[in-house]
């Protein structure tokens, strides 16, 4: 039997050393970034579901294998997975295994984007959508034969009706806090700065409920109550299908964590059914608290800064549910000059953020934002991936000096991140949840009674 090796690259860290350090004193600064980190490959775990019995397959973070005084090289196939800020080292890994003789397969966002590069680390490269291609992999890998290059055709878009069981068994639950999955991939929108599943669909995709509900059933066999992240660029798009799936995620006792945008807020039934199913976060990414800074982040048709007006009020109405809302901004944009930190720190008390997570304008490689920035002469070393961690700086700001942006976030984070300001916003939240109308369990037993009549 073929053995095949999942590997992970995992454990991502900041080459700011003022900024690592800040971590060590500041942990709630790091905490998102760690388990974005920490999170298994459920990239990986799906193509092993793809994967037929007569292969023996096998998960590994890259963090854990390196604890050995060398890679094991027991397998007779590769597939790597990587974050951007990891593709020199996972060029690396594949470099050992094809000195081993041992064909690697790379795939996922970041090699999609710079396939010809990766090409000459590794036998194959896997462009687009993982799932429409992996079979042909395989096959071409038991004749002997493994193309350069697997490219999902135009009309190859995977359907997530068709999405198989992640192998969640081959996990250690000894080693997460919390599971990913999968109920939609890409966006409605077009960020330029967004490096996301957007670059692997055009379109907007949903996994049908039952299928979600089979995966978590599938994760409770191994954890009995774990805490799920759902794994979507933006939830909650198309509201009367997330109802459908909430209701039946209500029924699992769970607690969860997903990202949306701020239309969420205004639908009352869908933010109850995200309080009674177990909801304890959403991240959304408010990007800056100034309009000027939003005007053409999005590109379709300048939806972020459409909704700015919206922005207090959207958050006080989630939170009002008792669901915290963590909210993510980005320094360095064009329209931000050195004024805009002040702005940041001002905003989130006035809004009575629960958390908060700021980071630098990236460039990401594949991105409009890169393009366009490489144009301008604005990325400051070109092809450097490493650098794609969100908490280096890797472009030159529009209004304001590297060296202000640099300073500015500092100061920013040791603002935000004070004991003192993390217990204020803790205590904000749990005391408007005690004069809140929305804070209890109704909508499960409306959307039951609806459902039943």
């Amino acid at each position: 039997m073929k053995r095949i090796g999942l590997i992970a690259m995992s454990g991502v860290r900041a080459h700011n050393e003022e900024l690592t350090q800040l971590g060590l004193t500041l942990p709630g600064f790091v905490d998102r970034n760690r388990i974005i980190a920490s999170l298994p490959s459920l990239g990986l775990l799906t193509l092993a579901g793809l994967t037929t019995r007569q292969f023996e397959v096998e998960y590994h973070e890259i963090a854990e294998l390196r604890k050995e005084s060398e890679l094991p090289d027991h397998f007779d196939l590769i597939a790597l997975s990587t974050f951007t800020a990891q593709l020199k080292e996972a060029w690396q890994v594949a470099d050992f295994y094809r000195g081993k003789n041992i064909p690697v397969v790379m795939g996922g966002i970041p090699v999609s984007s710079l396939p010809e590069e990766t090409k000459e680390h590794c036998a194959s490269v896997v462009i687009g959508e993982g799932e429409p291609l992996w079979p042909a992999v395989l096959d071409d890998f038991e004749r002997g034969r493994l193309q350069a290059f697997y490219v999902q055709t135009p009309r190859g878009g995977f359907d997530l009706r068709e999405a198989p069981m992640p192998r969640f068994d081959l996990l250690d639950p000894d080693k997460y806090n919390r599971i990913t999955v999968q109920t939609s991939r890409g966006c409605p929108h077009k960020c330029d700065f967004c490096a996301s599943s957007i670059l692997l669909t055009p379109r907007y995709k949903l996994k049908p409920v039952e299928k979600v509900i089979a995966e978590i059933h599938e994760i409770k066999k191994i954890w009995p109550r774990p805490f799920i992240e759902f794994a979507d660029d933006n939830s909650f798009v198309h509201r009367e299908h997330y109802k459908r799936l909430l209701r039946e995620v209500a029924k699992e006792k769970l607690r969860w964590f997903t990202e949306a945008d701020v239309k969420v807020a205004e639908d009352d039934d869908l933010l109850g059914l995200m309080r009674d199913s177990g909801c304890q976060q959403i991240l959304i990414g408010l990007e800056s608290p100034r309009k000027l800074s939003l005007e053409g982040v999005e590109l379709n048709n300048n939806w972020k800064a459409r909704q700015r007006g919206n922005y207090l009020a959207a958050i006080q109405k989630i939170q009002s549910y008792g669901v915290t809302v963590n909210g993510c901004f980005i320094l360095g944009l064009d329209g931000d000059t050195p004024e805009v930190f002040d702005e940041v720190c001002n905003f989130v008390k006035e809004s009575g953020l629960y958390e908060v997570q700021v980071t630098f304008l990236t460039a990401f490689p594949g991105t409009p934002l890169y393009q366009r920035l490489k144009e301008e002469g604005r990325v400051i070393r070109d092809k450097a991936w490493e650098l794609c961690t969100l908490f280096d700086i890797n472009i030159t700001p529009k209004n304001m000096t590297v060296a202000q942006l640099q300073s500015g976030f500092l100061k920013l984070v040791k603002r935000l991140y004070s004991g003192d300001e993390t217990s204020a916003r803790r205590r904000k939240f749990k005391a408007c949840l005690k004069t809140s109308p929305n804070f209890g369990r109704r909508a499960v037993a409306k959307g039951e009674a609806l459902l039943a009549g």
